[in-house]
C-alpha cells in the first residue's frame, strides 16, 4: 500500500487516497505502540541472569530488526504523504485552473451578446452592471494570481512534469489577457454611446429650451400703457441674458461633436440637429433683438401718448380760458392780465419744448416704419392743431391789450 504509485487522476481521487492513507497511517500509529510494547518485553529476557530461555543477542537482533522495519514503514508512510500532498496541489491548481477557464468563457459570452444600449437610460444600466463585472473580474484576477503562484510552486519542486503546467498556466493568460481586451473594449464602446447619447440629451434639451423661448420673444404682447410696456421690457432683457448666456454652449455644440467616436459624430441625424439647433438660435436671437425694439417703441408711444395727453390738458385749460377771456378797458385791470400774460409766456415756451419732443419722437417712430405711425401721426397733428389754435388765442388776446393800452395812453396824454 505504501509503494503504490497511484496518486490520483483528479482531485476527488487523490482526496480519497489520503483519506484512506490517514487511516493507513492511524493504524501503523496504533501498531508503533504494540512493537514498541513487545520490544520492552522482549528486551527483558535478555537481561536475566541463570537460566535464559534465549540467546540474549538473537533477542536484541530480533527486536532491532523489528524497530528498523517500523521505521522504515514510517518512512515510506511519510514519504506517500507528501506525494500525495503533492498531487493534491497539482489537481488542485488544474481544478483551479478548469474553473478559472470556465468563468472567462462564460464572461466571453456575456461580452458578446451585451449592446451598448438604445437610449441614455439603457446605457446607464448597462455601465453600472459592467462596473459590477470588473469588480468581478478584479476579484478573479487577485484569484488567478493566487492560481499561477501555486503552478510556479509546483514547477519548482520538479515533482511532476513541467510540460503539462507550464502549457495550462501560458493558455490561461492568453484566454485571460484577451478577456481583458474585450472588456476593455466593451467599456470603450459604453463611454462612447454614454458620450453619444447625453450629447444627444443636451441637445434635445436645448431645443426644447429654445423652442420655449422663442414662443416667448415671438409674443405680440408689447402693453397696454406705460407702466406694462416697461414691465415686459425688463422680463424681456432678462430672456435676452439668458438666451445670451445659451450662446457658448450653442457655438460648444460643434466641438462635442468632434469629441465623439467616429460612428457617432459622422451620423447624419446628428450632424442635422446640430445644424437645427444653430439655425433655431439664430432665430432666436434675432427675433429677440426686434422684440427689444418693438418693446422700446411701444413704450415710446406710451410714453409719448401721456405726454401729448399732458399737453393738451394745459391746452384745454388755457384754450378755455383764452375764450373766455375778455379784455378790460381799466387800465389797473389791463395791467394784471398783461402780468397773466408774461406768465404765460414762460409757461408757453415750457409746454413748447415739451410739444417739440413730442414731434421728434413722431418723426422717429414714422422713419422706423411703427406700425402705429398713422395713429401716432393723427395724434401729433391734433396735438399741433391745438397748440396753433392756442398760440392765434394768445395772438388775438394780445393784440386786443395791445389796442386797450395805446387808448388808456392816450387818454392819459390828452
Amino acid at each position: 500500500l505504501l509503494v503504490s504509485k497511484d496518486l490520483g487522476k483528479h482531485l476527488l481521487e487523490v482526496e480519497d487516497l489520503l483519506q484512506k492513507h490517514g487511516l493507513l497511517e492511524a493504524d501503523i500509529s496504533a501498531q508503533t505502540e504494540r512493537v514498541q510494547a513487545l520490544n520492552a518485553a522482549a528486551l527483558k529476557f535478555s537481561e536475566l541472569e541463570g537460566y535464559q530461555p534465549c540467546d540474549p543477542q538473537i533477542i536484541c537482533n530480533r527486536v532491532s530488526h523489528v524497530q528498523t522495519c517500523l521505521e522504515e514503514l514510517e518512512e515510506l508512510a511519510a514519504k506517500r504523504r507528501k506525494e500525495l500532498e503533492d498531487s493534491r496541489q497539482l489537481w488542485t491548481f488544474f481544478q483551479e485552473m478548469e474553473e478559472a477557464e470556465a468563468w472567462i468563457r462564460e464572461k466571453e459570452k456575456i461580452l458578446a451578446a451585451k449592446s451598448c444600449g438604445r437610449d441614455l437610460s439603457s446605457v446607464l444600466t448597462l455601465t453600472s452592471k459592467h462596473k459590477t463585472m470588473l469588480g468581478e473580474l478584479g476579484n478573479r484576477r487577485a484569484l488567478l494570481h493566487q492560481t499561477m503562484k501555486k503552478g510556479e510552486k509546483i514547477l519548482a519542486k520538479k515533482s511532476f512534469s513541467s510540460v503539462g503546467i507550464q502549457e495550462k498556466m501560458r493558455e490561461v493568460c492568453l484566454r485571460w489577457k484577451k478577456l481583458e481586451e474585450i472588456t476593455g473594449l466593451h467599456q470603450q464602446r459604453l463611454e462612447d454611446a454614454l458620450n453619444f447619447f447625453q450629447f444627444s440629451a443636451e441637445t434635445d434639451d436645448l431645443v426644447a429650451w429654445l423652442q420655449d423661448i422663442y414662443r416667448i420673444v415671438s409674443s405680440d404682447d408689447f402693453g397696454h400703457d406705460d407702466y406694462s410696456s416697461q414691465a415686459l421690457l425688463r422680463k424681456h432683457r432678462a430672456v435676452v441674458d439668458e438666451v445670451e448666456k445659451h450662446r457658448a454652449a450653442v457655438l460648444a455644440l460643434r466641438k462635442q461633436l468632434a469629441l465623439l467616436a467616429p460612428d457617432h459624430r459622422q451620423g447624419v441625424d446628428i450632424q442635422i440637429r446640430v445644424v437645427e439647433v444653430e439655425q433655431l438660435y439664430g432665430e432666436v436671437a434675432e427675433v429677440a433683438v426686434l422684440r427689444t425694439q418693438w418693446l422700446q417703441d411701444a413704450l415710446a408711444v406710451y410714453r409719448m401718448f401721456s405726454e401729448v395727453h399732458a399737453c393738451e390738458v394745459w391746452v384745454d385749460e388755457k384754450e378755455q380760458w383764452l375764450e373766455k377771456m375778455e379784455v378790460p378797458e381799466e387800465l389797473d385791470e389791463v395791467e394784471v392780465v398783461q402780468h397773466r400774460f408774461e406768465s404765460l409766456d414762460q409757461e408757453m415756451n415750457s409746454v413748447m419744448g415739451r410739444i417739440l419732443d413730442v414731434n421728434q419722437v413722431v418723426q422717429q417712430l414714422v422713419d422706423g416704419g411703427h406700425p402705429s405711425s398713422d395713429e401716432v401721426r393723427s395724434c401729433q397733428d391734433h396735438l399741433n392743431s391745438r397748440w396753433n389754435r392756442v398760440v392765434e388765442l394768445v395772438e388775438n388776446k394780445k393784440s386786443q391789450l395791445s389796442s386797450v393800452l395805446k387808448i388808456q395812453n392816450f387818454l392819459l396824454e390828452c
